[in-house]
């Protein structure tokens, strides 16, 4: 298992380079868009946006290097946990969406863990999550995580001082821990402004598909800004070690987001191409003679596509 250096891509050329800045891990793009369209800020300047066709074309690229990685983890047996953490409407689940699309959901899966039950407030902190790791030949991606401690619940007064103090003393020890038993960590915050994450909770209230993403603590969130904050600085302070180092995605164009950190994630973990060779299918068996029930005894859905033609 090889974790790649973490300033370099993988392939010459690449469309996106990485580059970091000198304090953080915060992943930047250098695009080189032929096509691009320039967005007004509130400031009056612009943001270089990548267009439309460029953008499929570098995703639907990553998604198949991603369906390499996934046969090369499964093939030799790797254990990957990748973890997204952000504020509310910050993008983690289109990340997320991005890298899974094609992957195979049985090597490949989400854990996004709701509130816990009053059993599980009694047991270890970590412990259901624990249940949620990879075993050999697995990927993991956390939407939300055991920071949660960290954040939400410090902000929102889920848990006490000394419950906040034991998670951040013992963290670092237990990522150390999953680190030494094999299995890879990767965690990644995915950041976004105070006036975007407002635009993107305003666009919430206007269609109804996505209405339910608004949940009364997205709406607390607004107002407590700052604290969300400061949390935030805390857990990096405490928990940004040199063995499992925080990733800051700049999601304030979700396009960007979406390339950047597929493309960083890809550049982590050396792999090799194990795509499966072209399979010839075989022909069909002669028929034997036997005669199936009619079709009439079966229970079809009814045909609704019918009323709309």
């Amino acid at each position: 298992m090889t974790f790649k250096n973490e300033g370099g891509c993988r392939k010459k050329g690449a469309f996106l380079r990485i580059r970091y800045h000198f304090l953080t891990t915060v992943l930047f793009i250098e695009p080189a868009i032929r096509r691009s369209v320039t967005m007004g800020d509130k400031k009056g300047g612009g943001i270089e946006r990548i267009g439309k066709k460029d953008y499929q074309k570098e995703l639907f690229r990553l998604q198949l290097e991603l369906i390499k990685l996934q046969e090369w983890v499964k093939a030799q047996g790797l254990k990957v946990v990748v973890i997204f953490e952000g504020r509310d409407a910050a993008g983690k689940g289109g990340v997320i969406k991005r890298i899974t699309q094609y992957l195979n959901p049985r090597v490949v899966r989400v854990a996004a863990l709701p509130a816990p039950t009053e059993r599980q407030k009694t047991e270890w902190y970590f412990q259901r999550y624990v249940n949620h790791l990879p075993a050999a030949g697995e990927i993991v991606l956390f939407d939300r995580s055991w920071y949660n401690r960290a954040g939400v619940e410090r902000v929102m007064g889920f848990c006490d001082e000394d419950e906040y103090d034991e998670f951040m003393r013992s963290c670092p020890m237990f990522e150390r821990m999953l680190i030494r038993s094999g299995t890879m960590l990767i965690k990644y915050w995915v950041s976004v402004s105070d006036d975007e994450q407002l635009k993107r909770f305003k666009a919430r209230l206007d269609v109804p598909h996505k209405r339910w993403k608004l949940s009364p603590m997205d709406l607390e969130s607004l107002t407590r800004w700052e604290d969300y904050s400061e949390a935030k600085d805390i857990m990096f302070a405490h928990t940004d070690t040199k063995q499992s180092p925080w990733y800051v995605v700049n999601s304030e164009i979700k396009r960007h987001a979406h390339l950047n950190c597929i493309n960083h994630f890809l550049s982590l973990i050396e792999y090799d191409d194990l795509t499966p060779a072209p399979i010839k299918l075989p022909k069909r068996e002669k028929a034997r003679g036997y005669v199936r029930p009619p079709m009439s005894e079966q229970t079809f859905v009814p045909s609704h596509h019918e009323g709309l033609m």
